[in-house]
């Protein structure tokens, strides 16, 4: 008995510990497989990209101007497109160039406020001296004769006013000096006779008369006819102003006709300066200005000058507009023909809102400016488009685009709109090159 129950004892002892081992492997394979379903949970999986939504689409030059759909600028870059999550950086500050401060140093950048001040221009403009054409005199006898005697015999000689040029003998002029004097003596004559007698006495006298002073013959001259009652075989011809021979056909002994121009005379007493002035700067110009005139003879002088006159016609192959200016000429220093350089002044009186020329970046399309946005140090710029008026040697008026006090880059800008440029074909070829990857 004893025997049976010490094997039943081994039994349960043996089915214990084999259901002991079996609850082990048990709860360890449990753990493994927990482990394993863990390992390969779609929770721990990498997340799938998630789609972004597109908001619009920006200019690539930082301009203000989006589009809701793909397009290209001007410049023929494509427009960035921009997602939800960046609309932070636009469209407050789309159109806004960020550039480091480290960078901004590197570049030069300055910058100048846009202030109000009085734009003096100075419009320049080259010409040439020419002569006075009121103070030109020429000399052309009314009748046909021969110059008997020449007294002024080259040109470019000097004369002054009543200097006696040449003399001429012309059958004609002898024919009416001798009806002259006859009529004057019969006037004398018929003094006593009755008024017919003498009326008709006198219409000769006064058609001879003037028929001396048709010719010009002068006061002086007739005088001493009248006096002496004998004709002279010559008459004299003078000079009617001072200056020189600029034109001499007269020859000794020639025979010349009715009209013919022996002498041209010159006044240089006084010159003009005919200067052309380009289309673009012919609006600011008004009659009157003042003007320096500088002369390549003379390189320490500079004269003084008015504007008289504006011409009515512009030069279609330069396009100018030549003016006419009048220059004192003592001592005759200005030749005709000489080459003057024109300084002319024409600003204007009125403070207006300028910035410095290099602070505009001119594509030929439009004209920017950029702004400088907060601190220096954040190195922010806002390019705009401005609309420009007049111009003078470092400044140009802005009439839209700009407020005063607002500070414009004025070097380096170039550099920072290159820069910019850059950028945004990168980002567009990025965006691009991301759309390509996604079809």
């Amino acid at each position: 008995m004893s025997k049976n129950l010490s094997i039943a004892v081994g039994v349960l002892c043996v089915a214990g510990a084999a259901g002991l081992a079996g609850n082990w492997w048990g709860a360890r394979h449990a753990n493994g497989s927990a482990s394993r379903v863990e390992a390969v949970s779609p929770t721990s999986a990498p997340a799938m990209p998630k789609e972004r939504k597109l908001r619009f689409y920006r200019n690539p030059m930082g301009l203000a101007d989006t589009s809701p759909t793909p397009k290209k600028d001007p410049m023929g870059m494509d427009y960035i497109p921009v997602y939800e999550g960046e609309e932070e950086d636009t469209p407050a500050s789309s159109n806004q160039l960020k550039i480091s401060a480290d960078k901004v140093q590197k570049l030069g950048v300055r910058t100048e406020a846009a202030a109000l001040r009085v734009l003096d221009k100075t419009v320049r403009a080259s010409g040439r001296i020419e002569p006075d054409e009121r103070r030109i005199a020429t000399i052309a006898p009314k009748f046909e004769g021969y110059v008997e005697k020449l007294l002024v015999n080259a040109t470019g000689q000097g004369v002054a006013r009543g200097q006696v040029l040449f003399e001429a003998y012309s059958p004609e002029l002898v024919a009416a000096q001798r009806e002259y004097a006859i009529a004057a003596q019969g006037v004398q004559a018929l003094a006593l006779a009755g008024p017919d007698a003498q009326k008709g006495m006198q219409q000769l006298a006064v058609a001879s008369l003037a028929r001396l002073r048709n010719w010009d013959v002068s006061e002086e001259q007739v005088k001493e006819l009248a006096a002496s009652g004998s004709s002279k075989r010559t008459l004299t011809f003078r000079s009617p102003v001072s200056g020189i021979v600029t034109e001499k056909k007269a020859v000794q002994g020639m025979r010349f006709m009715p009209g013919d121009a022996l002498y041209q005379l010159t006044d240089l007493s006084s010159v003009w300066v005919v200067a052309d002035v380009s289309e673009q700067d012919i609006g600011s110009v008004k009659l009157g200005a003042r003007a320096t005139v500088k002369i390549n003879a003379y390189p320490d002088k500079a004269f003084a000058a008015a504007l008289t006159y504006i011409y009515p016609t512009l030069n279609a192959e330069t396009r100018t507009v030549p003016v006419r200016l009048e220059l004192a000429n003592p001592g005759g220093l200005l030749k005709p023909g000489m080459f003057a350089r024109l300084e002319l002044a024409v600003g204007n009186k009125a403070k207006v809102l300028t910035v410095p020329v290099s602070a505009v970046i001119d594509s030929g399309a439009r004209q920017m400016a950029l702004v400088q946005v907060g601190d220096a140090k954040e190195g922010r710029f806002e390019p705009r488009e401005v609309r420009l008026g007049a111009r003078s040697e470092n400044y140009l008026e802005v009439l839209s685009g700009l407020r005063e006090g607002e500070l414009v880059v004025t070097s380096a800008n170039f550099l920072i709109d290159a820069e910019s440029n850059l950028k945004a074909a990168i980002a567009g070829f990025g965006s691009s090159a991301s759309t390509g990857m996604a079809k």
